[in-house]
């Protein structure tokens, strides 16, 4: 069977894996199969990435050294061999271009794309999208703020990433803002006691903290971005049921949360250490392609 007739196949919470070059992949799906594409690209910085590959077991939960992984279960980690590889292109545009546009052909009519990237290739990537969707498709550029690891003194630290979102049709797309999670108030005393419990709904800047070295959810994989951001981004573009692109997938964590939502998945990365990741995370949520 094609991958194409597998997406109807797929239950909701449930998704495909696929380990190879997403480029030809992508242009072998259908026109607009996809209500969401969330993509967390390589960010050109030219530094090598060293990935801590780890052993997952299923464990007994009065084991020691257990800790609760996806859907309660419990787990035992062992810290085994490193990885590397180098996060540079020589055209990195040449490179995320063509990708960027099997992206937009894949979108469905109400659907929304969102990029995910640091401040070093931000600026060129939303010239890049203004071009190929219209400046009319741009909805946001997200602001993902956080404060941890080491703090230059020789400049102003880099404590943010950049989400550039972009819709098919900027008329007809789906935005659920009553779905999402809400934040505190930063001045409790300004608003009424009822919308201060209740709390505001976030805006373009996201306080969030990276995934801990030392947390539950991590896997040891690099790059790998915090549930809490793709929670948000898939609550809010996509129904329960809906189908979701990730074509950089890395460690896994769009699929983990859309298992979690209930919405449809496919995943798409050629490191076989990344797909190898991703199964383990999601165990029976997760096929291959």
């Amino acid at each position: 069977m094609s991958a194409q007739g597998r997406f109807a196949d797929l239950a909701a919470g449930h998704g495909l894996v696929f380990e190879t070059d997403n480029l030809p992949l992508l242009r072998s799906f259908a026109d607009e199969s996809f209500q969401l594409i969330y993509i967390d690209p390589p960010f050109n910085t030219g530094r090598t990435q060293t990935l801590h590959r780890r052993t997952v077991q299923r464990a007994d939960d009065t084991a020691e050294g257990v800790r609760v992984g996806f859907q309660g279960r419990s787990y035992t980690t062992t810290l085994g061999e490193r990885r590397a590889y180098t996060d540079r292109f020589d055209d990195y545009w040449a490179f995320l271009g063509p990708r960027l546009a099997e992206a937009r052909r894949l979108l469905d009519a109400t659907g929304t794309l969102y990029v995910h990237l640091d401040y070093r290739e931000a600026h060129y990537a939303k010239v890049a999208l203004d071009e190929l969707f219209g400046r009319e498709c741009f909805l946001n550029e997200i602001i993902w703020a956080y404060d941890f690891g080491g703090k230059s003194r020789r400049r102003w630290p880099a404590k943010h990433d950049t989400i550039l979102v972009y819709v098919k049709d900027p008329e007809h797309y789906h935005f659920d803002s009553t779905a999402v999670d809400r934040e505190p108030y930063m001045a409790p005393g300004l608003v009424t006691a009822e919308k201060a419990a209740r709390g505001k709904l976030p805006t373009d800047v996201w306080w969030h903290t990276i995934v801990p070295t030392s947390g539950s959810e991590r896997t040891g994989y690099p790059t790998q971005k915090p549930a809490g951001i793709l929670r948000r981004i898939v609550t809010a573009s996509s129904r329960p049921g809906d189908l979701v692109l990730d074509f950089f997938a890395g460690s896994g964590t769009t699929g983990a949360v859309c298992a979690e939502l209930d919405r449809r998945f496919v995943l798409i990365d050629e490191n076989p250490d990344a797909v190898s990741v991703i199964e383990r995370r999601l165990g029976e949520h997760v096929q291959r392609g």
